[in-house]
């Protein structure tokens, strides 16, 4: 009997897990699950997740002035009969697909501003008979909490009384879930590692690409992309072709400013559908380093500069960029070093450098995650 799979995945700002989520969702397909993605951001233009049927709860994104408060896509403020509706609408549809697996993307290690949805929804899964197998779904690098350390004693109490297991997306011969969430010890036997969730390897590349800067969806990224044209002539591949992918979210002012820098062999684009299969053609990427950004290099066996988000807050992509830096997979530039000089500095290294031998870390993350879903569904319940 195919098993049904309900995938909440709510994208609050960055996109970046939303395309992550995407690979599992045909991953699990795949592997002959029926999914019903349930999505709950901004819509995405030509977004296609390849779930069997997606369901789209009415959108809401972070506050552009503070993160955690949340608002409509026109900037109204999200008020509680906003969130009784939106709650009820996907207590509705739980009740209707009636799935033997529910997957929260990373809820309840992230995602804390939808705990108005999320609680009864946990609440309406483990009352319901026969009970379905509830998992989250999580990044191998988590936010230092280290101003409310209360809220991981509450991240053990949602798994410890709702969750079976937690599948987190990493290889932990690089990186292990207590690196960075102190807890993990008094929910240990529920987690399992699936590896990156990673493309596929993309095809021998018919020509070179030169240089490509990325920086996701563009949100958070505009100060890397003026540096980067500005250490262009200073670097030595200032005649190589550079392609440089602006992001969805960047403006048109700011568009207006990354052109009046270009020099030399230069293209602008918003967005490529393929990612890995140019990174595979350039000789050097240079990124931020979120964990989609990381997978796409990792697959595609380029030489990398990378430039973690340093904005006081962001955590993770320090962590990942300094131990990428420590063990020889990319040339990471620190947040002081973030100058048109030193990203020009850190570009000849790389080059210089030998490629970065990374064929040890497990880039099958999505298809694992979904023979292990498979495995805990055949699984007998517990009495």
């Amino acid at each position: 009997m195919t098993k049904k799979v309900f995938f909440y995945v709510q994208h609050l700002m960055g996109v970046g897990h939303v395309f992550r989520a995407a690979r599992i969702v045909r991953a699990l397909v795949a592997a002959g699950f029926e999914v019903d993605l349930v999505f709950g951001g901004v819509p995405i233009p030509d977004f296609d997740s390849g779930a069997t049927r997606t369901h789209f709860l009415p959108p809401v994104r972070a506050g552009e002035a503070v993160f955690n408060k949340l608002e409509l896509p026109d900037g109204t403020p999200v008020d509680d009969a906003w969130k009784d509706r939106r709650r009820d609408i996907l207590l509705d549809l739980f009740e209707r697909t009636r799935p033997d697996i529910v997957l929260t993307e990373a809820f309840p290690f992230g995602r804390r501003q939808m705990r108005f949805e999320l609680l009864p929804l946990m609440e309406a899964a483990r009352a319901r008979r026969p009970k379905p197998l509830i998992a989250a779904s999580i990044r191998d690098i988590l936010q230092a909490n280290t101003k409310k350390p209360e809220r991981d004693h509450e991240v053990v109490e949602i798994i410890q009384s709702y969750f079976d297991h937690v599948l987190v997306h990493g290889d932990p011969a690089f990186t292990r879930l207590d690196d960075t969430f102190r807890l993990t010890g008094e929910i240990a036997d529920k987690v399992f590692y699936t590896g990156l969730v990673a493309p596929e390897p993309p095809p021998p590349a018919r020509r070179r690409a030169g240089v490509v800067v990325s920086v996701g969806g563009g949100a958070l990224g505009h100060t890397l992309l003026r540096t980067a044209l500005q250490a262009k002539p200073l670097c030595s591949l200032r005649d190589e072709q550079w392609t440089v992918i602006t992001g969805l979210r960047t403006s048109e002012a700011q568009k207006a400013e990354l052109s009046a820098l270009a020099s030399g062999r230069l293209e602008f684009l918003s967005f490529v559908p393929d990612l890995p299969a140019l990174l595979a053609a350039a000789r050097l990427s240079i990124s931020r380093v979120g964990y989609n950004t990381v997978a796409d290099i990792y697959a595609a066996g380029c030489r990398a500069v990378v430039v973690p988000l340093s904005d006081g807050i962001e955590t993770e992509q320090i962590t990942r960029a300094a131990l990428m830096g420590r063990s020889g997979l990319a040339e990471a530039v620190a947040h002081t070093d973030e100058t048109p000089d030193g990203i020009a500095a850190a570009i000849d290294r790389a080059i210089e450098a030998p490629v970065p031998d990374r064929a040890a870390i497990r880039l099958d993350g999505a298809a694992e995650t979904a023979r292990l879903l498979a495995r805990f569904a055949a699984a007998p319940a517990p009495a």
